[in-house]
């Protein structure tokens, strides 16, 4: 099972990697068919505060993992304006899950993914994302069929948990959300995280 995070200059750190710990947690716990990569359209890749990062993969190994997830930066217009880019991101919900964080969700919509779903994103990216004509929700999860999308960079767990939840059920999500939740919250924390990615009927704009 593979997961690939997509990450591109300027990355936010809190969304590719809080995504990436989470996620590699199911290989500490001994899970030998299960893989986590930072996926970037080169070798390297610098955050929007210099942190800068190794790719495991390149983008078209990406597009052909079990599970994607989108993230966000500083630079992700620019992302979408790059034909170079935006061609190899032949992303498909039919065959994998496809999730995007913040700005990411910009990405999917430009990609023609989210067609007249609803969605999440941060802020900042909301007028961008509303501009390419999706119905932005003010929610932190916002789930349709294989396509899930999140807004703030502390909704990372949420997108986290569910594609954990997807590819290896509820009891692994509980226990990955436990781990890494506050102590003395814990319970409570991974309650609400879990109500939060319970699936929920979506009304579609008519």
């Amino acid at each position: 099972m593979h997961i690939a995070i997509l990450t591109f200059d300027g990355f936010n750190e809190l969304d590719s990697l809080i995504a990436y710990g989470m996620l590699s947690r199911l290989s500490l716990l001994g899970d030998a068919d299960w893989r986590v990569s930072i996926a970037s359209p080169t070798t390297r890749v610098t955050s929007m505060n210099g942190l800068t990062l190794d790719a495991h993969v390149g983008l078209p190994e990406a597009c052909s993992a079990d599970a994607v997830l989108v993230g966000s930066g500083m630079k992700t217009r620019d992302v979408a304006a790059t034909p170079a880019i935006m061609d190899q991101l032949r992303l498909n919900p039919d065959r994998q899950l496809v999730g995007a964080q913040c700005s990411g969700t910009f990405l999917l919509a430009r990609l023609g993914l989210l067609g007249q779903f609803p969605a999440s994103t941060d802020l900042t990216s909301r007028p961008w994302v509303e501009a390419a004509g999706v119905d932005v929700r003010n929610q932190a999860f916002v789930e349709r069929g294989n396509l899930a999308t999140a807004g703030g960079c502390l909704a990372a767990p949420y997108l986290a948990a569910w594609f954990i939840l997807r590819l290896k059920g509820l009891e692994a999500a509980r226990e990955v959300l436990h781990y890494f939740a506050p102590v003395g919250e814990k319970e409570s924390y991974v309650e609400r995280a879990l109500a939060t990615l319970v699936p929920q009927p979506v009304a579609v704009a008519a």
